[in-house]
């Protein structure tokens, strides 16, 4: 445990070193800044995770600020909250694999659960009064249940609302077609005051690919990946404690990542059947949301090698993906972005129903060298076998990516509360 302890100050020492630029505290006042992120979370941790993230790091950082997340989803795992940073859970609504909402836990109509969740956002803002909203994705939240809240921040004109947005949304031809229908591009006009890209343009650039319009285009600002290594920064010792707990095998390991885990029974039950190489050990991280009687098959294909193990859940899996020689994994934004920030040999198996936007982000980082990619429907326990005992060189994916999202973000955030709380700076 003191060698995880010193490893994990280490890390944040590194990252602490690579950010350029030192953030001020911008508030001198007794009232906080106060920052509200929203997430719907209908479908996997994405979302939440992302925001929870910047969150950590606001709260952790020099900013003088309370944030208050407020979550389509309850799980958060036992990660560290740091002092001014709590989150709001929404009534949980689900979106199936055809891309269908639901109410995931209560016996409501959609109609019942939107009204529901859209009024308790709107309570929630109207008391909280932040001085940033930011969203995440959706510009009008599930289901447009931001709408009401949206509509009245502008007409009290004294919160600056961002739009935050992942480095690949779709494929350019069904996000034309998605945003045109639900006029997204018309509520960043109405409602927002500028939209952060937490993605490289040098990788993907959005407003090339998606061709958006010049207004639309003017509000954009990326960011950079966020580096998931600050997350060790932010570890608790019973972060710490779980990891220890495993017992791990010394040796090589192999790590399959499936996010939530709703939709991840095919590569997790063809990777609890490929051969691993000599001395490998595999370890599947299932995700909170991988069915039961998934979990269970899983559990019995373990139990008959003694190179296997599953786990359902660990609170900081970076701890894990830190340690294994090869990741295979579902090619979700976060979960990416993990493998870009430790330089992982990395496999991505992507998800293409409904959206094929982690296809094509694995798409354009195999063609820059930095992943291999396997398209599911070629997806068998030989094919993965074959990847686990190729000899490829490590790849240096810090010198070609930009990773400093996290330190963007909070510079951004300075810009906007420096002339809210200094006004007599900025006159001058």
């Amino acid at each position: 445990m003191k060698n995880l302890l010193t490893y994990s100050k280490k890390i944040g020492l590194t990252v602490a070193k690579e950010e350029s630029v030192e953030v001020s505290s911008s508030s001198s006042n007794s009232r906080k800044c106060r920052i509200a992120l929203y997430s719907h979370d209908t479908m996997g941790l994405g979302h939440k995770r992302r925001n929870f993230l910047i969150a950590q790091t606001l709260g952790y950082s020099p900013l003088e600020t309370d944030v208050l997340m407020i979550s389509g989803i309850q799980d958060g795992g036992n990660v560290p909250t740091p002092q001014g940073v709590d989150c709001l859970s929404l009534p949980a609504l689900y979106k199936n694999i055809d891309g269908k909402y639901q109410a995931r836990r209560l016996d409501l109509s959609l109609q019942e659960i939107i009204t529901l969740r859209s009024q308790v956002i709107l309570t929630t803002i109207k008391t909280f009064k932040p001085d940033i909203f930011i969203v995440d994705n959706v510009p009008r939240g599930a289901v447009r249940e931001l709408e009401p809240t949206l509509n009245y921040l502008r007409s009290q004109g004294e919160t600056r609302c961002i739009l935050g947005l992942r480095d690949v949304l779709d494929e350019p031809a069904s996000v034309q077609r998605d945003w045109k229908r639900l006029a997204n591009e018309e509520a960043i006009q109405t409602y927002y005051d500028a939209v952060w890209v937490y993605g490289d343009p040098s990788i993907y650039d959005l407003a090339q690919e998606y061709n958006f319009h010049p207004n639309t285009v003017n509000k954009l600002r990326y960011t950079g990946y966020l580096d998931q290594r600050n997350r060790l920064k932010f570890m608790d010792i019973e972060s710490i404690q779980a990891f220890k707990s495993l017992n791990l095998p010394s040796g090589r390991l192999a790590l399959c990542l499936l996010g939530g885990g709703q939709d991840g029974a095919r590569l997790a039950e063809t990777f609890a059947t490929a051969e691993l190489p000599p001395e490998m050990n595999g370890i599947i991280l299932t995700g909170p949301f991988m069915p039961q009687e998934v979990q269970q098959r899983l559990q019995k294909l373990a139990a008959k090698r003694d190179n296997l193990r599953v786990l359902k859940y660990l609170s900081e899996p970076t701890l894990l993906i830190n340690q294994a020689e090869r990741v295979i994994a579902m090619g979700g934004y976060n979960t990416t972005c993990e493998l870009l920030s430790f330089q992982k040999r990395s496999l991505i198996v992507p998800r293409i129903k409904p959206r094929r936007e982690q296809l094509v982000r694995a798409e354009r980082l195999q063609s820059l060298g930095l992943v291999d990619v396997l398209h599911p429907h070629h997806l068998t326990s030989q094919a993965l076998t074959d990847w686990l005992t190729q000899e490829t060189e490590k790849p240096q994916i810090r010198n070609f990516v930009n990773l400093n999202g996290l330190n963007h973000i909070s510079q951004f955030i300075d810009e906007i509360l420096l002339p809210v709380h200094h006004p007599s700076k900025q006159a001058s």
